[in-house]
């Protein structure tokens, strides 16, 4: 099998999630760092691949493909050996879809959004950002409380879609201290076999 390509920018959590399940689904992969101070996502090339000019994509043998939760569904469909990734029992493929349209919206919106602030510079309004994260984690926590993953009792692609920027949140001056849950479940992810992690920034003082 030939290594899939995976279109990049290191610091993103974007990027790490399909990284994260190239990597726990043991795939061959080579990682392509994309200049995009310097512009490289809106190179007539690139756009073939990604046409809205946006990271992470893929190239699979000829086959590209953007956005991170379409790549998870990808790889998982085409290349894992059990279906407990994207369970089909319709409750739990219901849940599995809810968490990954919460990556989408509430941790985009929260945590990624705050971090976005404190590593990148963004101009967005850091402290609804904050207060969004804790809102989103306070209901991740309860919802953690006795559970081992998000969805049944098995790692899916819900837990793959949630980790990334929760588990750096702290870079987003967002503090995790307040739930055990929620680090009880990172740490959990942390410890599957294929686990790669995610290029750090330094964390900012909490007020």
């Amino acid at each position: 099998m030939k290594p899939i390509k995976l279109y990049r920018t290191p610091k993103s959590g974007h990027c790490h999630r399909a990284e994260l399940m190239l990597s726990l689904l043991k795939l061959p992969y080579e990682t392509i760092d994309m200049d995009m101070a310097g512009g490289a996502h809106k190179k007539p090339d690139f756009l073939k691949i990604s046409p809205f000019g946006l990271v992470p994509a893929i190239d699979d043998d000829g086959y590209t493909l953007a956005d991170s939760n379409a790549i998870l569904t990808y790889l998982i469909k085409t290349y894992a050996s059990d279906s407990n990734w994207l369970p089909e029992e319709a409750k739990a493929a219901a849940e599995v879809q809810r968490w990954m349209t919460i990556a989408a919206d509430n941790i985009y919106s929260g945590p990624c959004a705050a971090r976005l602030v404190k590593v990148f510079g963004a101009q967005i309004d850091h402290a609804n950002a904050v207060s969004k994260a804790h809102g989103l984690l306070k209901v991740m926590n309860a919802h953690l409380d006795g559970k081992s993953w998000l969805v049944g009792f098995e790692i899916t692609a819900a837990d793959v879609a949630a980790y990334s920027y929760i588990a750096h949140a702290p870079e987003g001056g967002v503090d995790l201290a307040p739930y055990p849950h929620v680090r009880s479940w990172l740490s959990k992810v942390e410890a599957q076999p294929g686990f790669v992690g995610m290029v750090t920034s330094p964390i900012p003082e909490l007020a």
